[in-house]
């Protein structure tokens, strides 16, 4: 790589250039010195990186704010900016981890970090019907950096659909139908494909979020969406759209080639706004309470930032944005939550909250992997790297064939509520990681392409605890994933689907073979498929012992009325019986919706931010 061929940005007094390059989290290869200059060339571009528009973190908190926003991840850059848009009203975002660094802005770099220091990496215990092979623990990667999972994850845009949210008003949700979020969704969205693919009438223009195609896609992806038409399990150009039901290539949060996540979109339009101050690798490990008269309100939260501990004050709220695992963990700490297991812990109860850490669930999936009949080539080639420096395309403008996506229906519902979802991988351009990214395994020398299929409305509910007083340790978190064997069942038809798909006359070229990759467990129950039809208890078996969890967990501090003893939060997302407090994640939502949920992280994060505004007159 020449690197003289590219242009450096104007100087500035401190451009941010560092963190996890790609050569650290890369196996040593040929290669490295092509993934040093690819570092270098990304985190000097102001397309890529644009390092002097990062945000500026703070070196330690002051000691009062008008509101505390804990976690970056999908929701809290928006809360925290939206709210720092009131000038008057000075606001702390807290971050455990740091900042992105440049590599993650390469959209071929999906998952590249996870299972690295920007990863919590949390694991589930005592799993009976998920993830066997492992012991019964499933791995549950999470971003430990400014923009959480929205810097990891496949940028996916999805909404769910409108039956989920008449879900959540059947729930106790009032307020959270599909008319009434709608405009929240359109609101955060600058949807460049208008008119091309999408109707503005499902789609907003001008908001931070930038949501379009990538610039590339490889020709298997093109020839998926033709089988899917030949086998009519039929095409959509836009599953939040009037069809929302087919394959298609998905549209992304991304903007002209590169990854925007939530803290891009958001915070580093608000870095120079003196009332916002951003805390990173700063972890919030309590939150204070006292009482005033007969109610309980939130006035702060302990934070340890780089090696030092902070008590900082609230005047007016704390707001939880950690997500599904870390939400409820610090309100468990913090004596918020069920008496008996806080009582258990040896932990002072303040409020009794008895569906603090329940309603767990996660979308469950199980993969399976396909040779084709190409010699596996490396897309991480210098060719590619310089088109990507030089105008963000090429395969490293794209998640290759993640980016291809479909949404079906099983035989437990209706195309108006669809509750499949098909994941494709390979054709990704990045490094080698040797085997730390599942979906990426190869086996043999022919190129390795992965079909996946996903439940998108799980049954079983799980339930995430305290296993320590300390807040540095992880949490204890029991999934109960796959416990009901309807979900067991959803996925397998999903895998009925995908071998359909496979069977076309379109994709005969490529003479895909299956990998019988089978759990010892599982051989017992004959051949995966015989006859041409899927063996339903081979599948079953594999299911549970080679589950793919997904990263889409909630459920945790779930949003229901007051007369729900489970519920957590009201439809303002206000904490219930604690003054000053509200949580808007993932954790809040009654039921995940059926789709990639980024998107509605954050429309929850757009709502509680104008809520808190209607609260204090500011809106």
């Amino acid at each position: 790589m020449n690197l003289s061929l590219y242009e450096m940005p104007t100087a500035c007094p401190n451009p941010f250039i560092g963190g996890l390059s790609m050569a650290d989290v890369c196996t040593t290869s040929p290669v490295t010195y092509l993934l040093a200059a690819l570092n270098t060339m990304a985190a000097y571009s102001p397309a890529i990186n644009d390092p002097c528009n990062h945000v500026k973190p703070i070196s330690r908190p002051s000691v009062t704010y008008d509101f505390i926003v804990v976690g970056a991840g999908a929701a809290g850059p928006i809360v925290a900016a939206r709210l720092s848009e009131i000038k008057k009203w000075s606001v702390l975002l807290v971050e455990a981890g740091p900042d992105e660094p440049p590599g993650m802005q390469i959209p071929s770099n999906l998952q590249l970090y996870l299972n690295t220091d920007l990863d919590w990496k949390y694991k589930t215990k005592n799993e009976k019907y998920a993830c066997l092979e492992n012991g019964g623990r499933c791995s549950w990667p999470r971003g430990k950096n400014l923009g959480g999972c929205t810097s990891h994850h496949g940028m996916a845009y999805h909404r769910g659909h409108e039956k989920d949210y008449t879900r959540w008003v059947k729930m106790g949700a009032e307020g959270w139908s599909w008319q009434e979020v709608l405009p929240y969704f359109k609101k955060s969205e600058n949807n460049e494909d208008i008119d091309k693919f999408v109707d503005k009438f499902y789609h907003g223009y001008g908001g931070p979020l930038t949501v379009e195609r990538f610039p590339w896609q490889p020709q298997f992806a093109k020839d998926i969406l033709d089988a899917a038409e030949e086998t009519e399990l039929g095409t959509t150009n836009d599953v939040v759209g009037e069809k929302i039901v087919g394959f298609t290539v998905a549209q992304t949060i991304s903007k002209k080639g590169v990854r925007l996540s939530s803290s891009r979109a958001y915070l580093w339009p608000a870095r120079d706004r003196k009332n916002l101050h951003v805390a990173l690798n700063a972890t919030a490990t309590k939150i204070h309470t006292r009482n005033v008269g007969k109610q309980v309100r939130a006035s702060g939260i302990t934070v340890v930032m780089n090696g030092r501990t902070y008590t900082v004050n609230a005047r007016k709220e704390v707001i939880l944005t950690a997500g599904a695992v870390n939400s409820p963990q610090l309100l468990l700490l913090s004596g918020i939550g069920p008496k008996r297991h806080l009582d258990a812990m040896g932990i002072r109860t303040v409020v009794n909250l008895p569906g603090v850490g329940e309603n767990l669930h996660n979308h469950a999936s199980f993969g399976v992997d396909f040779t084709l009949n190409q010699t596996a080539e490396e897309e991480l080639t210098l060719v590619n790297a310089n088109l990507y420096i030089l105008n963000q395309t090429g395969p490293l403008s794209s998640t290759g064939l993640a980016q291809l996506t479909a949404i079906l229906t099983s035989t437990y519902t209706t195309e108006d509520d669809p509750d499949i979802q098909i994941f494709f991988a390979g054709y990704q351009a990045t490094c080698d990681t040797g085997g730390r990214i599942p979906d990426l395994q190869t086996h043999s020398k022919n190129k390795t392409i992965r079909f996946t299929s996903v439940n998108l409305q799980t049954t079983s509910r799980g339930r995430l605890t305290l296993d320590s007083r300390d807040p540095m340790q992880p949490p204890n978190i029991w999934s109960n994933e796959l416990s009901k064997s309807r979900d067991r069942n959803i996925i397998y038809q999903g895998l009925q689907k995908i071998i359909k798909l496979t069977n076309a006359k379109t994709l005969q070229k490529y003479e895909l073979k299956l990998i019988e990759d089978s759990a010892q467990q599982c051989k017992k129950f004959g051949k995966p498929i015989d006859g041409g039809i899927l063996n339903e208890k081979y599948w079953d078996c594999q299911i549970r012992y080679k589950t793919r969890p997904e990263n889409h967990q909630a459920g945790t501090c779930r949003m229901g009325s007051y007369d729900n003893s489970m519920a957590v939060v009201d439809p303002n997302l206000k904490v219930y019986d604690v003054e000053g407090l509200r949580v808007a994640d993932a954790s809040i939502m009654p039921q995940v919706i059926s789709g990639n949920p980024v998107a509605t992280i954050h429309m929850i994060g757009e709502r509680a931010a104008e809520f808190i505004k209607k609260d204090y007159g500011m809106f």
